[in-house]
């Protein structure tokens, strides 16, 4: 069984829709109904509020960290159509705000580090906004009706796909984005120059996509993605080759699946939802996902306050 090391007092006075710890495991993020973000250190089994930020005017859905390269960076996203990207320079302040989303923005994630420091961000317009720094300045792209009556959820591709580039001689990765919407569709995007194409659609859910999450490298042949829903399926998809996808439904549950998260070296897939539990499974020898534990938080709904940090 899970075991609950700590427990975090928040102080938020609503519902908790994300908690992420950074890449060194030592702060933790917060976000909430009550449009705040907040950061703790944590330390020897304790915590301490280090930064209460206020920017957001509704909801906030979702927070994510950069990598620690580019410094103390975080990425908060909201209802209020907003995304704001935060950096501690002494102390935390914000250093950019996008506001070219016409609905709630609901999830947020950074690219692998070696790409440079680029932001995907996902929203209940149907669109799919791209955010890349130039050290002072920000641009952005954007993947118009992305999914039809909103995107739920982005996850990038690890950096692992060399592919020769003609014009240099020299090998560079592809940039591949993952996403889940209110069609009911999985994603998988390509940059192709200086646009994005849809380079695959999976089907597998009669219902919302929650949550999608691309495993970490596993090999240069082989890719997984996680998804989850409303339908209360969780679904692995394989492929060797980033053009043919095979589902595998891990389970179906007993109640709508908010969030799927791997462990840093993919071999464990977490999964949490409103049956209140957070479940790990692990695929065995066979090819079958099995549950090794599950943790049942006994009082209230996880909605998708989720435990994205494995």
């Amino acid at each position: 069984m899970v075991s609950v090391l700590n427990t975090v007092d928040t102080g938020h006075e609503d519902m908790i829709h994300d908690a992420e710890m950074d890449y060194y495991g030592l702060r933790l993020a917060t976000c909430s109904s009550d449009s705040s973000v907040k950061i703790f250190d944590l330390k020897n089994g304790s915590q301490s509020l280090v930064a209460d930020l206020k920017g957001h005017v509704g909801p906030v859905w979702q927070v994510a960290w950069a990598h620690p390269k580019f410094g103390n960076i975080l990425a908060s996203c909201s209802y209020d159509r907003k995304v704001i990207i935060w950096k501690e320079l002494g102390e935390w302040t914000k250093i950019y705000e996008h506001t070219a989303h016409d609905s709630s923005v609901n999830s947020v994630a950074w690219a692998p580090h070696v790409f440079g420091l680029i932001l995907a961000c996902g929203s209940s317009d149907g669109s799919i906004s791209i955010l890349v720094s130039n050290g002072e300045t920000w641009e952005s792209q954007k993947i118009p009706n992305a999914h039809t009556i909103g995107c739920n959820a982005v996850s990038w591709c690890p950096a692992i796909e060399p592919v020769l580039d003609s014009t240099t001689s020299h090998q560079k990765n592809v940039k591949r984005l993952a996403s889940g919407g209110c069609d009911n569709l999985i994603k998988i995007w390509r940059e192709e120059g200086d646009r994005w194409i849809e380079e695959n659609k999976l089907e597998a859910h009669s219902d919302w996509v929650r949550d999608v999450a691309w495993a970490p490298a596993i090999g240069s042949s082989k890719a997984a993605l996680a998804s989850c829903s409303q339908d209360r399926r969780v679904v692995i998809w394989n492929s060797t080759d980033y053009t043919s996808w095979t589902p595998i439904i891990l389970n179906v549950f007993d109640d709508v699946i908010w969030s799927v998260s791997w462990s840093l070296i993919g071999g464990i897939l977490a999964v949490s939802g409103g049956d209140n539990k957070i479940s790990l499974w692990r695929e065995n020898t066979e090819g079958q996902w099995i549950c090794i534990s599950d943790l049942n938080k006994g009082q209230g709904n996880l909605n998708n306050s989720d435990q994205r940090a494995l």
